[in-house]
């Protein structure tokens, strides 16, 4: 034992729920962290390796280019946007810049598994709502518990893990009623995916809420997980308050480079949709034949309810065939998987792998 004395927040800080990768003599199907399965774009493969040759030098502090090339896809000035190593890493500094000890942060539950970790590294109260019956947002009920001690309200549209989504009028009219001492973030890590909404549809809620700050990634649709890259799109002062808090250099050479030439293949983004969204109908309709309900999925996963099944020993004969999916006790859902859409090849090694583990 070293006999140091940690901070008492760390013991409520919950350890993050990480896929595991299980040891199988074959190839292994990873159906488990909402993954795209196809690589990134050759020419964002080109920008990287031509940013290989500048590591002896620190990343631009800035994310200059990045963030004016995000800025001019939305619309908006190089301002407002703030960029991460991850979505998550905008989450923690938020937490850190807007929550103390007295705050409270409002989020509907299940949903992301991070959202957890923000009241309890500050040592703010966590109020969580629960979804509806087809696992929504209830935002009449999350409205009511704001108070004047609430500084944060999150909203994970499309959610994870359900994969559910709530309209973007709901999502304004919900705003409008909320105090502009709340900082609403919009957390669309999924929203390229949705079929329910144009990904741009919650840009001019910016314009009408000024407490709005939508949450992005590039780990989902883009396929860049492996440099973690997400930004945050809202106030300028948002974003000076969420820099000030973390450390410099936050986000790599590499992944800013491969971020920046990203943005520019939108017709790259249209496609992995498109063949998202054939693959994401093919499952939902193979797991209707065979019994199980589904959430109405707007998102790269599915939700899937096993009734009286057991879901350890579901997802115990799924490893055993060479498939890794998320048991929803897990994420907040008992009796659940949440299951990412891969090829069509390694969808129906799932579907093969789950008939056995029904049976």
């Amino acid at each position: 034992m070293s006999g140091l004395e940690y901070a008492g927040r760390v013991r409520d800080i919950p350890v993050y729920p990480a896929a595991e990768t299980y040891s199988y003599e074959g190839e292994l199907v990873k159906l488990a962290s909402n993954e795209t399965p196809w690589a990134p774009h050759p020419d964002v493969l080109d920008a990287v390796q031509r940013a290989l040759t500048t590591l002896n030098r620190y990343p631009d502090p800035e994310k200059s280019l990045l963030r004016r090339r995000i800025a001019d896809r939305h619309g908006l000035s190089p301002g407002n946007v703030a960029v991460g190593n991850g979505s998550c890493e905008i989450l923690l500094a938020a937490a850190e810049a807007l929550l103390e000890p007295g705050a409270e942060i409002v989020y509907a539950w299940p949903s992301f598994s991070m959202y957890p970790h923000l009241a309890a590294m500050a040592g703010a109260r966590a109020i969580t709502v629960p979804l509806d019956a087809a696992g929504r947002h209830d935002l009449p009920a999350m409205a009511r518990e704001v108070t004047a001690a609430t500084r944060i309200l999150l909203v994970c549209n499309p959610n994870n893990p359900t994969s559910t989504t709530i309209p973007i009028e709901a999502i304004d009219a919900f705003l409008a009623e909320v105090p502009r001492h709340v900082c609403v973030m919009l957390d669309e890590a999924y929203v390229e995916f949705s079929l329910a909404q144009d990904s741009d549809d919650s840009l001019p809620l910016l314009t009408r809420h000024p407490n709005l700050v939508l949450l992005r990634t590039f780990s989902k649709v883009y396929g860049l997980c492996g440099l973690r890259v997400g930004y945050a799109l809202g106030s300028e002062d948002f974003r000076l308050a969420v820099d000030r808090v973390r450390q410099p250099f936050s986000v790599n050479a590499l992944a800013q480079a491969a971020a920046t030439e990203a943005l520019r293949h939108q017709d790259e983004v249209a496609r992995r949709v498109e063949r998202t969204a054939i693959e994401r109908l093919y499952v939902e309709e193979e797991l209707e034949e065979r019994g199980l309900e589904t959430a109405e999925s707007q998102a790269n996963f599915s939700w899937v309810g096993l009734g009286d099944r057991d879901e350890r020993e579901v997802l115990r004969r799924l490893v055993e065939r060479g498939v890794i999916v998320r048991g929803g006790t897990d994420l907040g859902g008992p009796g659940h998987l949440r299951v990412t859409y891969g090829t069509r090849t390694e969808n129906e090694r799932f579907l093969a792998a789950l008939d056995q583990a029904l049976e």
